[in-house]
């Protein structure tokens, strides 16, 4: 599997370090904060940078090609706004996402609308930006048919086929599988001449998606799908007697490499492969249109929690910190599909050395599983000492879980500050206990005492 050189995760490796030991020395982290996210704004460039790099490689000169960003990923304003600058627009699956990306100044041109259950007003809203339309279903081409008929609409307009080529290692984010929720099951009876007819029918439609899968996906069974819809593209236009499909959308879902600080396998891997699988995907007669999220920020975030207390269970030593469930929903339900590795840091935020240990790092909520790592060798983490989960840039601190009403904790990017230190800025402020108890109803708190009581109504 390709992967960058040892150079660059090293130099990712010293920023991490360097910026845990800065947020401690300036009050990020300690006993009165003790959890927090990193995000690496240098590695969030170079990431974005990598990708168009990839793709420019393979691509026909003049080809156009937009990278939209997955916002589910990292959904944070101040990280859609950063990627925009870097030339990545938007993806979004929901009101709150499009809410974003607009937020962070993303324009319609550049932001892809994809979701399993749009309502009418969604649509009607997107098609007022702008935005392109990914038609996941019979029922939603119904729907904008109708919208069609109205006023008109620049949105490039699409549908969502499931080439049906198989899962991966993760059922739960295999979307190319034979059942799968998302788009047209594309070799269900009927469905793929369904298909055709729907675009010769809708001279409109002029753009295909899929998206094969995310984490746990092999590299050739992602090339297989694209290869499947760049198929059925051909066999559109061929149909059509020209090129009415001009966009193929293929999704994103580069897997990440959680085992250790490389990033492997690489955008420019992927890219080479496609052009080896399906050549005439970039030739030039195709724009393209990629999703990716996790590849693009997860080696680029750290959570950081400060160890409350050092105790001993059965013999084990168990390190029990701020960052459990809350933070890390998948890895504490489902340990096997996304384990994380720790590394420790004393009271200084320093990397910590001596021996490894073999202990269970622990998070702060009320059930035995709430467990950030288990039974893994580290320097053993004392009272006082920080634990930071890598490669949590997606999907880990802008995903939280309420488990206790556990407040949201704070992010921060950094960056070099040009005189041999680390300049932070704050992403997310921490939530406060009043935020938690608006959430939870605090406005309403006579609500149900009054509802239906003896003597009233």
């Amino acid at each position: 599997m390709e992967h960058e050189d040892d150079t660059a995760a090293r130099e990712r490796t010293a920023r991490r370090d360097e910026a845990v030991r800065a947020a401690v020395e300036q009050g990020l982290l300690g006993p009165g904060a003790p959890l927090a996210g990193l995000l690496d704004v240098t590695g969030i460039r170079r990431s974005a940078a990598a990708l168009r790099a990839a793709f420019e490689e393979v691509a026909a000169p003049g080809t156009p090609v937009l990278h939209a960003f997955a916002v589910k990923a990292t959904p944070l304003v101040p990280v859609v706004r950063l990627l925009w600058e870097e030339g990545i627009g938007a993806e979004v699956a929901s009101p709150g996402e499009l809410a974003l990306a607009r937020a962070a100044g993303v324009p319609a041109a550049a932001t892809v609308l994809d979701s399993p259950a749009k309502t009418p007003d969604e649509l009607r809203e997107a098609l007022a930006l702008g935005i392109a339309v990914n038609a996941d279903n019979p029922q939603e081409l119904d729907r904008l048919d109708a919208l069609m008929r109205g006023p008109a609409s620049a949105s490039p307009l699409g549908i969502r086929v499931n080439p049906q080529v198989g899962g991966g290692a993760i059922e739960a984010l295999s979307t190319a599988t034979a059942t799968s929720k998302f788009g047209v099951a594309l070799r269900d009876d009927g469905a793929r001449e369904w298909v055709v007819r729907a675009y010769l029918e809708r001279p409109w439609l002029t753009r295909l998606h899929a998206h094969t899968g995310s984490q746990g996906i092999p590299l050739e069974l992602m090339a297989r799908g694209v290869a499947e819809v760049y198929a059925l593209a051909e066999e559109i236009n061929a149909r059509a007697g020209r090129r009415q499909v001009d966009t193929l959308d293929i999704g994103g879902g580069l897997p990440v490499n959680f085992a250790s600080d490389a990033t492997a396998p690489t955008y420019a891997a992927y890219a080479r492969l496609l052009r080896d699988t399906v050549p005439g995907l970039f030739d030039g007669r195709y724009g393209l249109v990629t999703e990716f999220g996790r590849s693009l920020l997860a080696k680029h975030g750290t959570v950081v929690a400060r160890v409350e207390y050092a105790k001993r269970a059965g013999g084990r030593p168990v390190a029990v910190t701020h960052a459990g469930v809350q933070v890390a929903t998948r890895t504490v339900y489902a340990p096997e599909a996304w384990p994380l590795r720790i590394a420790a840091y004393d009271a200084k935020g320093r990397p910590k050395e001596g021996p490894a240990v073999v202990q269970d790092v622990a998070g702060p909520a009320c059930f035995a599983g709430d467990l950030l790592a288990r039974e893994q060798a580290l320097p053993l983490l004392e009272q006082g000492d920080y634990a930071a989960a890598l490669d949590t840039g997606a999907y880990y601190f802008a995903h939280h879980y309420a488990y206790n009403s556990l407040a949201r904790p704070a992010i921060h990017g950094f960056a070099p500050d040009g005189t041999g230190g680390v300049a932070f800025a704050v992403v997310r402020e921490q939530q406060t206990l009043a935020e938690i108890v608006a959430e939870s109803g605090g406005a309403h708190a006579g609500a149900l005492t009054t509802l239906g009581a003896p003597g009233r109504g």
